[in-house]
């Protein structure tokens, strides 16, 4: 198609004239035009972001690049020799890993198909990331598509790739520089690129699942072992934790699924589970639905946790304080490391995430025989003296709150920590390393290694803690209503894991029976706050990303991108 007639066809689609495109790429046409005011004539060179943006991107995405490489290579493999190409972008449309041919290398590069690249919407224009981000829903964006004339001549194909609790993480993207007119064409990638990213999302849910039942399921018996096509996350009492996106037409449309007891959409119980094991024939592991139809099922039953030698043999409590999260699981796994040495730990991340909860757990684990809890706020030089000065033999030596050490003690502590070598300090800290001013010599003597814990906002275990929370709370049979728990995973959780534990406290307080229902859920705290806090602070409580900006506020995408450009505010650089 020449320029004047793509241009003149994207007229008619304002105008609201039907011009057989599919209905997303009109869509994101008028979006182009009438959102983010681009000119389809303008041939603008690729976004690729700074190294130091992407090395931000790619340690976000380190536990997704881990889950899916393995697929990607895999994949790559299948159309070698096909001059396709392979991103994985996060869910903000940046290309966070890449397979491509060498030989093509200043071909894609000129295409901007290259690790770096930023395919979101509202920068490249209609594309297949693009696309896929703003519909969540794998797409292929064929060659005149696309809106600005610079890519014409590509084919996207690519599909979204959803974390265990329903988000997008991700985008799979298989992209050809050139290929035959015909859209169908691309019918093969489609197909490819589905089934990878679906690969992708069990991937990662079975590597967050070792302590939980996983439920895998298949409509042919010969894939079920081997490429099941659906799996939901399990606890102890049946309810879904978990689940890959194909997971969600067994549910009821618009119907919550985390929280929901399995026996509530198959014809099974949590206790049914052990007999879907392999060491029955796969055609004898029949599950119905509760539509009338059947699937074949395989259960694989929560791995008993590792066994320790006597070196480590306090260890397992490291790993009690999360459930499967990707990033507390890293935090967890640096911690355990160092638990045993004596190397200081400044322990970051907003109030209430569990920063003392963790200072006493790496305690636990290592060999250090006396523990002591200092707060800072307030501390004077005599007081610290004489609160250290009976420690005997290794001791670890909390400091809460080291941002408020009065100035005039932080000398007393360098002092210490000199003479007492025993003293092992490990720090806590609302704020961020880099915004401490304490002294350099007493910087360096609290932080040898920065473990950072997330807001319980970030985490994905969160069905897994209120859980765990409940039952330390309340009797066995009590238990969250589906609209109560779906209500509890919404929140933004502002206090973290100590508004949490407040919450069902009270909740558990009014409960009237064995039901935790939403009339007992206080309310929630930013409900009173938000009002206060602009949109700036929370596109940084966000991180920038536009999809978690979108879920808090309870808008699309674009009514956060037509926000920002209203109050002047621009992606950080």
């Amino acid at each position: 198609m020449t320029e004047r007639r793509h241009i003149e066809e994207i007229e008619r689609v304002l105008e609201g004239t039907p011009t057989g495109r599919d209905s997303f790429v009109s869509a994101s046409w008028r979006r182009c035009v009438e959102l983010y005011g681009m000119d389809p004539l303008r041939t603008e060179p690729a976004h690729i972001v700074t190294e130091t943006e992407l090395r931000a991107h790619r340690k976000q995405a380190e536990w997704m690049i881990s889950a899916a490489r393995s697929g990607l290579q895999s994949l790559f493999r299948q159309v070698a020799g096909q001059n396709y190409v392979l991103l994985l972008t996060d869910a903000q449309g940046v290309c966070v890993d890449f397979f491509g041919d060498d030989l093509f290398v200043d071909d894609l590069r000129g295409a901007g198909l290259l690790l770096g690249s930023n395919w979101a919407e509202d920068l490249a224009g209609t594309c297949g990331v693009g696309a896929c981000i703003v519909t969540q829903e794998p797409v292929t964006v064929h060659q005149d598509d696309h809106f600005g004339n610079a890519h014409t001549t590509l084919s996207c194909t690519a599909a979204p790739i959803f974390d265990s609790l329903g988000q997008l993480t991700a985008v799979l993207d298989i992209s050809l520089l050139r290929s035959p007119n015909a859209k169908s064409s691309q019918n093969l990638a489609m197909s490819l690129v589905t089934n990878a990213a679906r690969r992708v999302e069990m991937a990662n849910l079975m590597a967050e699942s070792r302590r939980d039942w996983v439920l895998r399921l298949s409509s042919s018996p010969e894939f079920l072992d081997v490429d099941p096509e659906v799996a939901v996350r399990l606890d102890g009492s049946g309810r879904v934790i978990g689940y890959t996106r194909a997971a969600r037409r067994l549910f009821p449309e618009g119907a919550p699924i985390l929280g929901q007891r399995i026996d509530e959409v198959l014809g099974l119980s949590v206790d049914d589970l052990p007999g879907l094991m392999r060491d029955r024939p796969t055609e004898e592991r029949v599950v119905e639905m509760r539509d009338g139809g059947a699937l074949f099922g395989h259960a694989i039953a929560p791995q008993a946790p590792r066994k320790a030698d006597s070196g480590v043999r306090r260890g397992g409590v490291l790993p009690g304080l999360s459930g499967g999260d990707p990033s507390m699981a890293q935090v967890l796994a640096q911690a355990e490391k160092l638990a045993r040495t004596t190397v200081p730990l400044l322990i970051t991340g907003e109030t209430g995430t569990g920063k003392c909860r963790l200072a006493r757990a790496i305690h636990m684990v290592g060999t250090a025989s006396g523990f002591l809890t200092i707060d800072c706020a307030g501390l004077t030089a005599e007081t610290l003296r004489d609160a250290c000065q009976d420690t005997t033999g290794p001791t670890t030596l909390l400091l809460r709150r080291i941002e408020d050490l009065p100035a005039a003690t932080a000398s007393t502590l360098t002092a210490l920590l000199d003479q007492k070598t025993e003293l092992r300090p490990l720090s806590t800290t609302c704020v961020a390393p880099a915004d401490l001013t304490l002294p350099r010599t007493l910087f360096h003597r609290l932080t040898g290694k920065t473990l950072d814990l997330p807001p319980l906002r970030q985490r994905q275990d969160l069905g897994w803690l209120i859980d765990r929370m409940l039952r330390r709370r309340a009797p066995d049979d009590i238990r969250l209503s589906p609209s109560a728990r779906a209500a509890l995973m919404g929140r933004s959780w502002p206090g973290n894991l100590r508004e949490l534990e407040q919450v069902l406290d009270v909740a558990v307080a009014l409960s009237e029976g064995p039901v935790i229902d939403l009339p007992d859920l206080p309310a929630p705290v930013e409900e009173t706050a938000k009002a206060e806090e602009t949109l700036e602070h929370i596109l940084e409580a966000c991180g920038w990303n536009m999809s978690r900006v979108a879920r808090r506020l309870g808008v699309n995408r674009s009514t956060v991108l037509r926000r920002m450009r209203k109050a002047g505010l621009h992606l950080p650089e």
